[in-house]
C-alpha cells in the first residue's frame, strides 16, 4: 500500500471517528429525529399529532409541539430532518442551554404565531420553521464572533430565498420545491417568521447576558489600597 493511500485511509478513519464520536453526537436532536421517523412510519398517527387549528381550540394543546414531528411525505421529512441533525451537530455541544430552550419553546412560539397570526392555516406539520429559527441563531452567533463572516448568514439567506420561492410557487400550496403528499397544504410563512423571532430573541438574551457579565467583572489594576 502506498503512503498516499495510507494517508487517505487514515484521513477517512479520522473523519468517521470524529463524526461518530459519542461526545459530539447531538443526542437530543437525534432522539427527536427518531421520534419523527416513527411518526412518519405510522401514517395513522398523523391525525392525532398534527397541528390542527380546530383541535387546538378544543383543548388538544399537545399538537402545538407534536405537529412539528409530522411531515407531508418522505421528501419533506428528509429535507427537514437532515438539516435539523446538521444544526444539532453544530449547536448542541457549543450552545446547550440555547438549544434546549429553543427545542422546548420554539415549537410552541411557532404554533402560537400561526394560531393568532394566520387563522387560515388550518393544518401544519414539519421542522422547517424550527430549522429556520435555529439558522437565525447560528447566523447571529457567526456574526457575533466575526462580523465579516458571511458563511452562515449566506446559508440563512439561501434558506429565505427557498421559502420565498416555495411561497410563490402555486401560491405556496403543495410544498413548492419540496412536494408535499397533500396538495392542499401551503407553505406557512407565519410559522417561519415566528421561528426567526424566537431564534433572534434567544441570541439577543445570551448576547446581553454575556455583555453584562463582562462589564461586571473587576478590571485588573482598578483595586484600591488602604
Amino acid at each position: 500500500m502506498s503512503p498516499t493511500k495510507v494517508s487517505f485511509a487514515e484521513s477517512v478513519r479520522g473523519s468517521l471517528k470524529e463524526i461518530f464520536d459519542p461526545r459530539k453526537i447531538p443526542w437530543v436532536f437525534l432522539v427527536l429525529t427518531i421520534a419523527a421517523i416513527v411518526v412518519q412510519l405510522n401514517p395513522g398517527w398523523e391525525s392525532g399529532l398534527i397541528y390542527d387549528r380546530t383541535a387546538v381550540a378544543q383543548g388538544e394543546t399537545w399538537r402545538l409541539w407534536t405537529g412539528h414531528l409530522v411531515h407531508f411525505g418522505w421528501p419533506h421529512f428528509i429535507a427537514d430532518a437532515g438539516l435539523f441533525l446538521i444544526l444539532g451537530r453544530l449547536l448542541e455541544r457549543q450552545h446547550p442551554v440555547a438549544c434546549y430552550v429553543s427545542l422546548v419553546g420554539m415549537p410552541l412560539a411557532i404554533a402560537v404565531a400561526m394560531y393568532w397570526g394566520d387563522p387560515t392555516m388550518v393544518r401544519y406539520g414539519g421542522l422547517s420553521a424550527v430549522n429556520f429559527g435555529l439558522l437565525v441563531f447560528l447566523a447571529l452567533q457567526g456574526w457575533q464572533r466575526n462580523w465579516v463572516d458571511w458563511f452562515w448568514p449566506a446559508v440563512f439567506s439561501i434558506y429565505v430565498l427557498e421559502i420565498v420561492v416555495e411561497a410563490k410557487s402555486r401560491h405556496g400550496t403543495g410544498g413548492g420545491m419540496i412536494q408535499f403528499n397533500d396538495p392542499s397544504v401551503r407553505v406557512a410563512t407565519t410559522a417561519h417568521v415566528g421561528g426567526a423571532i424566537f431564534g433572534a430573541s434567544v441570541w439577543a438574551i445570551g448576547f446581553l447576558r454575556n455583555h453584562s457579565a463582562r462589564r461586571s467583572r473587576p478590571r485588573k489594576g482598578n483595586h484600591s489600597t488602604k
